[in-house]
């Protein structure tokens, strides 16, 4: 073979590889409102300080250390028309150090569009995680009309993960100050965000500081613990003080917690997660043995201030709904970690993309329903608790008859494995 010839075979096996770990991957047989919009999208990453802000990891005795906290965030939105899709995004493995690279639909600094504005929608990281761990949802949701803006939580990501107090403290002020940055924005991506508008997603300790930060206030336990945030500091963000009122954000008017963490280790008990006041869907895999179904499950019982719907992943552990699909270096073993990073990513029982793809789903019928008051949208959660009982009925024109009990917006077959259920405020 001529050198020629033979760097050109090279090119080729290395070109899958460029392509190897896609977050915009729609299967064919994915429920109805899965697929990506019509909207271009564009993507930057920017960079907001929060000063004078309580440093957790330096405190010594009595002294409560302050510092700027530096936050970086990947922030997706509608483009403007013409702007070709595409572009790749480079981030780290879960061990913090080996390098990948993932692709995607967003342009890299695009153009934003014109003349709208458009819902604004925070995207809250697991412990440890990064901005990129749910950009399958960045990245879907403002191709549907949002702008959507997930956070590298400082000391809380794969490459500076640190003492978990510093977590338990920040991750709702986090969350509440990248609303107040992205509401100050001058530029043109500012123009277009509507802050007034606003949904949250919070993914396992993302989940825990989205309730929180929805009127969930801690327990008086909690903030006692020698492994939480030390010398009491939590207590501002204790259920009835007036700490945790202020935080309470108006602009928020809906929430998604994925596998959200905290009511098995005492942080929430009913009486606390009675204070929740933001319509909220709860996504969780039913053998999930890190947050425990179980206590996920308490978290949709008790919190009676507000309608609330929990969607089950039967069989499916903590990752579900909420990663991306493992990158392919993460199938290898890394020095650094005593499992395969693989693990950090994927469950055993469910497909990673389908599982992508329910989410992006639901939560697209619940953001335009609370952020956009689309009441078609309802039907899509007015569904018989067992996605395995349904029964497809349709007449000669394929239109549902009375006997159709099969899940909204879900081909038939598809839903199995699935389970949903709701609470009203009150109940």
């Amino acid at each position: 073979m001529s050198r020629t010839r033979f760097a050109a075979a090279l090119a080729l096996l290395a070109a899958p590889a460029a392509l190897a770990n896609p977050v915009d991957e729609i299967r064919p047989d994915a429920p109805e409102l899965a697929p990506y919009g019509t909207l271009p999208i564009g993507v930057q990453t920017l960079r907001f300080v929060n000063p004078d802000q309580i440093d957790v990891l330096a405190i010594s005795g009595d002294d409560i250390p302050r510092y700027d906290r530096e936050l970086t965030v990947e922030v997706w939105y509608p483009a403007a028309d013409g702007t070709e899709p595409g572009g790749s995004y480079d981030t780290v493995l879960r061990d913090g150090q080996t390098q990948v690279t993932l692709t995607g639909r967003a342009a890299r600094d695009a153009e934003p569009a014109m003349g709208e504005t458009y819902p604004l929608i925070v995207i809250s990281h697991g412990y440890p995680g990064n901005r990129y761990l749910m950009s399958h949802l960045g990245e879907n949701l403002a191709s549907k009309g949002y702008v959507t803006v997930a956070i590298d939580h400082r000391d809380s990501t794969y490459s500076d993960q640190a003492a978990f107090g510093s977590t338990l403290l920040h991750r709702p002020l986090d969350q509440r100050f990248v609303i107040d940055q992205m509401e100050a924005l001058e530029s043109h991506l500012g123009s277009i965000t509507d802050t007034s508008a606003v949904g949250v997603i919070g993914y396992s300790m993302g989940g825990y500081g989205a309730l929180v930060f929805g009127g969930a206030g801690v327990t008086q336990a909690s903030t006692e613990y020698s492994w939480g945030t030390p010398n009491g500091l939590l207590t501002q963000h204790l259920s009835g003080s007036e700490s945790h009122a202020a935080l309470i954000d108006p602009r928020v008017k809906a929430l998604i917690a994925i596998g959200p963490w905290g009511r098995n280790a005492g942080f929430w008990d009913a009486n606390t997660l009675a204070g929740l006041e933001k319509p909220t869907l709860i996504m969780a895999g039913g053998s999930d043995d890190v947050s425990v179904y179980g206590a996920i499950r308490s978290i949709f019982e008790e919190a009676r201030g507000t309608e609330r719907h929990l969607l089950t992943f039967n069989h499916a552990n903590h990752n579900a709904a909420a990663p991306i699909p493992a990158p392919r270096e993460s199938w290898e073993p890394v020095e650094s970690l005593d499992f395969v990073p693989f693990e950090h990513y994927a469950d055993p029982v469910w497909d990673t993309v389908r599982m992508n793809n329910i989410a992006q789903h639901f939560s697209t019928a619940f953001f335009d329903l609370h952020l956009r008051g689309d009441v078609s949208r309802r039907p899509y959660f007015d569904l018989i608790p067992s996605s395995d009982d349904g029964v497809t009925a349709l007449d000669e024109e394929a239109l549902p008859t009375d006997d159709h009990t099969y899940w909204a917006g879900f081909p038939d077959r598809t839903a199995r494995g699935l389970r949903f259920e709701t609470l009203a405020e009150g109940e």
